[in-house]
């Protein structure tokens, strides 16, 4: 039989791959030729592969080291990699630095650069980045629609929302971005709408008396997991970033306050239609860490959220080049 070596790995496409991953207490490493964690049980070293060539994103929490050689793979496979705190929340490290998230991406001369030339011609237009961030916001509400309206998913977890309300909500927040006249504007909209999203989430879910507490000082489940979840979403947005060639400093709404602001632009797209209710659902039926992260990456993976992600900065890119003088 031919023998096998990681050079003859097929490349499966970021949008395609199945596997985000949260460890703690472990060490990472190469081990005959595989990317592998290790975790101590006594006297012995139990070994897990991680299959990289399907992974988009590694998340490193408490505990955790990461050794040289299994950074060279990781790159090579382009896994994004993070090191966070216990349960996931807050990120700390590493070279693409936003505020508060951070993240080491892996190095390629071979990306792709027609996106980064198409973002790079429109973004220093004031009003075609007003545009830009018009469409990304669009192409969120329309996402919550999809996924909050009529879906079957959420009639099997015994999550019934307002429709009326939420599509009246969802209306008038569409109606708001195209009259807004700056980012300013924008970003108001989308706060209101995601405090009228928590309130309608709470009352489908049954989980009563929730207020959204900033990021990593929540000490309910709902907003555990609300932090949890985003910060998966944060590493689907960095992969997409590096998948196009594109510089986290180059937001279109975010970018005024944090370096890696399109990191959160990219997020956003997914966060309030996928992660946010499935932090209530798993609130309100005591699930732990590992069985809401799990959850989340089912859904990001069957409702395909990282090809409506890719897809939406591509058209973004494409439409705001041909918009340019």
């Amino acid at each position: 039989m031919d023998s096998f070596t990681p050079s003859d790995m097929k490349t499966i496409l970021h949008s395609k791959r199945a596997n985000l991953y949260y460890l703690e207490h472990c060490r990472v490493l190469v081990n005959g030729g595989r990317v592998e964690y290790v975790v101590e049980k006594g006297k012995e070293s139990n070994y897990y592969n991680i299959p990289i060539a399907n992974t988009t994103v590694l998340l490193l929490g408490s505990g955790t080291s990461l050794t040289q050689a299994a950074v060279r793979e990781l790159s090579k496979a382009g896994v994004m990699v993070g090191f966070c705190g216990g349960g996931g929340t807050p990120l700390f490290s590493a070279m693409e630095m936003n505020t508060d998230i951070m993240w080491f991406s892996p190095q390629s001369e071979y990306r792709p650069t027609e996106y980064l030339q198409a973002w790079a011609k429109f973004w220093f237009d004031d009003v075609l980045r007003l545009e830009a961030a018009k469409m990304f916001q669009h192409a969120r509400i329309e996402m919550i629609g999809k996924k909050w309206l009529n879906s079957r998913f959420f009639e099997d977890k015994r999550f019934e929302i307002n429709e009326n309300m939420l599509k009246k909500a969802l209306g008038k927040v569409s109606a708001e971005i195209k009259e807004a006249k700056s980012t300013e504007d924008l970003l108001s909209s989308e706060a209101k709408l995601t405090k009228l999203l928590y309130k309608l989430a709470a009352e489908a879910s049954g989980y009563e008396d929730f207020t959204r507490a900033k990021r990593g000082s929540g000490t309910d489940m709902a907003n555990r997991f609300l932090d949890h979840g985003n910060y998966l979403a944060y590493g689907l947005g960095a992969t997409v970033a590096w998948v196009l060639g594109l510089p986290h400093g180059f937001a279109v709404l975010h970018g005024k306050t944090r370096r890696g602001g399109l990191v959160f632009d990219i997020a956003d797209l997914i966060k309030d239609s996928v992660i946010l209710p499935l932090a209530f659902i798993s609130a309100r039926d005591g699930d732990d860490e590992r069985m809401f992260r799990q959850g989340c990456i089912d859904s990001l993976v069957q409702n395909e959220c990282l090809d409506f992600m890719i897809d939406t900065v591509k058209e973004v890119a494409s439409e705001m080049k041909s918009r340019c003088r």
